[in-house]
């Protein structure tokens, strides 16, 4: 009987792993085909069947940063020779770089949409994560009338998806003159992930001994010294786990940015898909530029891949 649980376990161990593996090479195998296709020439970019092998190149880095046209005309010898090795890259592909008429080289609309992301996805999560913090500290430890209703009408706001609310958003921003500003997306990625953050920082702050405060606050601490010198410091898991959602959520937003920005505002996640290049679409760019969004995000939840998965389980500290 042993040796056949002991196989019977073994087979099972078997197939938990050959599922894992499975899965893995599911969700990974977006993540290659856009890594692979960034690097891709581009007259391999969509051939059938898929080109694996191949000699990586950075020309749709190079397109993605530059402004650039179809070329009417190939360049000279001589021109081809005299231009930097970038702009033969594009040259290759059979574009040019558009420059002004002092011959400057015009940048693509990329970095900035990019710094858009970066200003609009960091501040949101800031202030997001700072109110919900607080917000979860209050209903953690005071009696709040109605706090069941409070929390219910709180999380409520994440029930409608967020194209639903697109319009009267819309109509209202332009009321207020925020359309097309950072600080309109930073309200509203703000007040979307406000509920998720103080749901999940009142999980973590429910399990912090109180105790410990009231150790603090016999010892001479103030309420808000206790909050800052015991709290926060006992919460930092959660408060990191908590800032890596909300960054990811505010860093690939789509539908929002996408109706309430247009050009000084955007984020990346709408302009990506605008690369369409001169003439057929070249997927080589918009992969490079999917590539480049990613690393940001991937970094940041790496740096906090510990935070993370203590944070999955809604709590840090056990009593």
């Amino acid at each position: 009987m042993a040796a056949v649980k002991t196989r019977s376990e073994v087979a099972l161990n078997r197939i938990a792993i050959a599922s894992v593996l499975i899965v893995t090479i599911i969700f990974l195998a977006p993540i290659y085909w856009i890594t692979s296709t960034a690097f891709k020439p581009r007259n391999l970019a969509t051939t059938i069947p898929p080109t694996v092998m191949f000699e990586p190149e950075i020309s749709p880095f190079v397109k993605l940063f530059l402004r650039r046209s179809q070329l009417r005309e190939q360049p000279t010898p001589e021109e081809y020779a005299a231009a930097p090795w970038w702009e033969r890259l594009v040259f290759d592909g059979g574009e040019k770089i558009v420059r002004d008429g002092r011959g400057n080289v015009q940048l693509s609309g990329y970095p900035s949409r990019f710094a858009n992301s970066l200003i609009v996805a960091v501040v949101s999560t800031v202030l997001a994560v700072g109110m919900g913090t607080l917000t979860a500290y209050g209903f953690s430890r005071f009696k709040v009338a109605g706090e069941q209703d409070w929390l219910f009408f709180i999380l409520s706001t994440r029930m409608l998806p967020p194209v639903v609310v697109a319009i009267p958003m819309f109509l209202m921003y332009r009321w207020f003159g925020l359309n097309d500003t950072h600080i309109g997306l930073i309200i509203l990625y703000t007040a979307f992930n406000l509920s998720f953050s103080v749901w999940l920082m009142k999980g973590f702050i429910d399990e912090i001994p109180r105790e410990y405060e009231e150790a603090a606050l016999v010892d001479g601490y103030t309420r808000m010294e206790a909050f800052f010198k015991i709290v926060l410091p006992e919460a930092a898991t959660g408060i990191a786990a908590t800032a890596v959602f909300c960054f990811i959520i505010a860093w690939n937003e789509y539908a929002f940015a996408l109706i309430m920005t247009r050009r000084t505002a955007q984020t990346a996640p709408p302009f990506i898909p605008s690369q369409v290049g001169s003439g057929l679409p070249d997927w080589t760019v918009i992969a490079a530029g999917t590539f480049l969004f990613l690393l940001p995000v991937a970094i940041f939840t790496f740096l906090l891949r510990n935070h993370l998965l203590r944070g999955m389980s809604f709590g840090a500290i056990r009593k």
